[in-house]
């Protein structure tokens, strides 16, 4: 099928454009801008994206792409630092500028190829600290804005552009049709990547390999459709087990239990060990430590049950894009944001081979797949569970108080979204409780405790998020039934940090 390259140079949006491209059913790879000239040509791409990136071009250590690749004759597109990487490779000039970070008005020059059809103006994201003082002889500009005379410019002879502004990030208007113009009308690359056509070429893959397989199910969505996609290919030589780690939502093991049992024809099996990982965890409140013992807890889980119950040679994940890349363990150069359990967080003692059909997706990819293999809707519309549980959303040291107030003041905020109609018209919601206290009046009396941080967020797909404007009484009814039914809980707080600068979950 064809494909669209993205070199990917460090920027947090790098996989945003990959994610933004396969919503033209168009296939899009982020490889490290170090690939080699042949290595990418061995890709037959259509056309290439350079990212953006934190570096300045004109410093001595800067990423630089392989030469060669500049000669390939393919359509060629620089995103801010890509953008800069075109102006210094060309002749042009990169200096440094006054930091820009957030809207800026983006007035359109020349409306042919990459901007045709945007209109003579839109609002453009911009996240940079270089820009281009002089453009390449043989380019002209065809965008600017108030700060950057050329935010967006063309060769004369070839389907080279470079672009000062993030098209991949919600806000920048028509961000998406301009990528489209560049995949389909420069790259004219054919719309040809389709879910139903990933499943057919991962089930004929997944059936080529040897040994059985243990796959971890939690109960969300990623792992379920992980586990049916390898269910599909290799049928009973897979085994799936539920651990049980005592950081699971209000009566979730139950739940769960009922779900897979009821609606799945898999291997199933169910296994307590909450008391392990909250003994594990005692004492511990560093965020990124404890997802490094939630992570060596499940494997642990998983390397006894498999010695109990084996022989098997892989452990079978619902390890998706953004995971991978938040973890530090992307192709890219991108710096690590948390170490998620399945991912940055498994020990080197593994000896199972781990097996991740999904780690290319993204969130609604992945639903998508859902839809096809006919997960039921109430399975497939659960809010997005983090794999260590109630663990990232307890601030500081997990303890049974405050573990029963996370459980509870979730559970209430979830019961009101879906008793208001609005749960399935949001990405994610929950409670987080941490050692923060404040004073409070309950019966006539002075009471000291704790606060409770509300979280509702809209996103696509985990990459970036925006705070949910919920309708105020429905967060009062939230904050009293808390406060009312929650003993120990003074105070509810509701976050309105977008991600980014924030992360969704509080660790």
């Amino acid at each position: 099928m064809d494909k669209i390259v993205v070199l990917d140079f460090g920027s947090q949006y790098s996989h945003l454009i990959c994610r933004r491209i396969r919503d033209f059913s168009v296939y899009a790879e982020l490889v490290p801008f170090s690939i080699s000239f042949e290595e990418l040509k061995n890709l037959n791409p259509k056309g290439i994206i350079f990212s953006g990136g934190p570096s300045s071009v004109y410093n001595p250590d800067a990423p630089i792409p392989d030469e060669k690749i500049f000669d390939l004759g393919l359509p060629l597109l620089g995103i801010c630092y890509g953008h800069q990487l075109i102006v210094n490779k060309y002749g042009g000039k990169v200096k440094r500028a006054n930091k820009e970070y957030g809207s800026s008005l983006l007035t359109i020059e020349n409306d042919k190829d990459l901007l045709n059809g945007i209109g003579e103006s839109v609002r453009a994201w911009m996240s940079h600290g270089d820009e281009a003082e002089e453009i390449p002889p043989g380019f002209k500009i065809i965008g600017h804005t108030e700060s950057a005379r050329a935010a967006a410019i063309a060769s004369d002879e070839k389907p080279i552009f470079g672009i000062q502004f993030h098209p991949e990030v919600v806000h920048t208007e028509q961000g998406n049709e301009i990528l489209k113009n560049f995949v389909l009308k420069v790259c004219k690359a054919k719309q040809d990547w389709t879910m139903a056509e990933f499943i057919k070429n991962e089930v004929e893959k997944i059936s080529k390999i040897e040994g059985n397989v243990l796959c971890g199910v939690s109960g969300g969505i990623d792992s379920t459709v992980a586990a049916l996609l390898i269910h599909k290919a290799i049928g009973n030589r897979l085994k799936c087990v539920f651990v049980n780690n005592g950081l699971l939502r209000q009566d979730e093991e139950n739940e769960i239990e009922d779900i897979f049992k009821n609606n799945f024809k898999l291997n199933f099996s169910g296994v307590d060990a909450s008391n392990n990982f909250l003994s594990k965890l005692k004492g511990v409140e560093d965020p990124e430590q404890k997802r490094k013992i939630v992570g060596e807890q499940f494997i642990s889980v998983f390397t006894d049950f498999a010695e109990q119950n084996g022989p098997f040679k892989w452990l079978a994940q619902g390890t998706l894009y953004p995971d991978v890349i938040e973890s530090g363990v992307s192709k890219g150069p991108a710096s690590v944001i948390k170490s998620h359990h399945n991912v940055g967080g498994l020990p080197e003692w593994l000896d199972l081979e781990i097996l991740e059909p999904l780690k290319e997706l993204y969130k609604d990819e992945v639903r998508e797949i859902a839809k096809i293999l006919g997960v039921p809707e109430k399975l497939f519309m659960r809010h997005p569970f983090p794999g260590p549980g109630l663990a990232v959303r307890i601030i500081g040291e997990i303890t049974p108080e405050k573990l029963k107030i996370c459980k509870l003041a979730s559970k209430i905020v979830e019961d009101e979204l879906i008793e208001a109609k609005i749960y399935e018209n949001v990405w994610q919601a929950y409670a987080a409780v941490g050692d923060d206290k404040a004073v409070g009046v309950v019966g006539d009396e002075r009471k000291y405790g704790n606060i409770v941080m509300i979280r509702v967020v809209d996103s696509i797909d985990a990459m970036t998020a925006d705070w949910t404007r919920l309708p105020h009484g429905l967060l009062e009814k939230m904050s009293n039934r808390i406060t009312n039914e929650i003993e120990n809980v003074t105070w509810v707080t509701y976050s309105i940090s977008s991600k980014p600068p924030a992360t969704i979950e509080p660790q």
